[in-house]
């Protein structure tokens, strides 16, 4: 593999320390959600977190909306745990569909990504 189909350890750990950043608020956002849950008081207690992720102006989520936000909180968590492992075996940013690099840019919105923007697009 040449140099130009992967990123130099610098790159990489660029990228390592925005994924851990993410990791971390995600974790964060995990336990909010896992609270909420496990408290289940219909917004009678303002002591307990409440995760304010709808846009409509509820000031609380039903408890199963809150427990798929969870279950895509942990997604969203392991695939980024995923990516610091292709970043360990230096397989990071490396497009699954082309062999091809993933754009910086792309990769630091979507640091998880698997696919370069022409992939994702073919896959429609």
């Amino acid at each position: 593999m040449s140099d130009k189909n992967k990123y130099s350890d610098a790159d990489l750990e660029e990228f390592k320390a925005l994924i851990e950043g993410k990791l971390a608020e995600a974790r964060k956002d995990l336990d909010l959600l896992t609270a909420a849950i496990s408290h289940d008081n219909n917004g009678t207690d303002d002591t307990s977190p409440t995760f304010k992720m709808m846009e409509d102006g509820s000031d609380t989520l039903s408890r199963e909306e809150t427990s798929q936000l969870a279950a895509r909180q942990e997604k969203f968590i392991n695939s980024l745990n995923n990516a610091l492992i292709r970043i360990k075996n230096k397989t990071y940013g490396i497009c699954r569909e082309t062999g091809n690099l993933i754009s910086k840019e792309r990769l630091r919105v979507v640091p998880h990504a698997t696919l370069s923007i022409e992939a994702k697009n073919k896959m429609g």
